[in-house]
């Protein structure tokens, strides 16, 4: 019995821990770039566009299509480095617990 109440301290410890984690991530930014930095996205933990900065010589009207193209690629880059972040945060959290490889935390 002594065993159960253990664990269940644990769980209610590890599920602290996990909530104060992901108040964590949602405050994390990443970068990204594209086109060798003449687009510049800032994400979120949480994956949310906080700021896009695009260098003005890409303002032409033939080049619409590589702009946009540029936008999606540094989004992509900053979502990487964000997700990248998070699972570093989570690994450091779950040191030592017997988790099966390739679970992903949070549920």
């Amino acid at each position: 019995m002594r065993d159960i109440m253990g664990m269940m301290g644990k769980v209610k410890e590890m599920q602290a821990k996990m909530e104060q984690m992901q108040a964590e991530i949602a405050e994390l930014t990443a970068e990204g770039k594209a086109g060798g930095g003449l687009v510049t996205v800032i994400i979120s933990g949480k994956g949310e566009l906080k700021s896009l900065k695009i260098d003005p010589s890409l303002f032409k009207e033939d080049d619409v299509e590589i702009l946009e193209d540029l936008i999606v690629a540094a989004h992509k880059d900053a979502k990487d480095k964000a997700e990248a972040l998070a699972a570093e945060k989570t690994k450091a959290l779950t040191a030592g617990l017997p988790i099966p490889p390739g679970f992903k935390l949070p549920f």
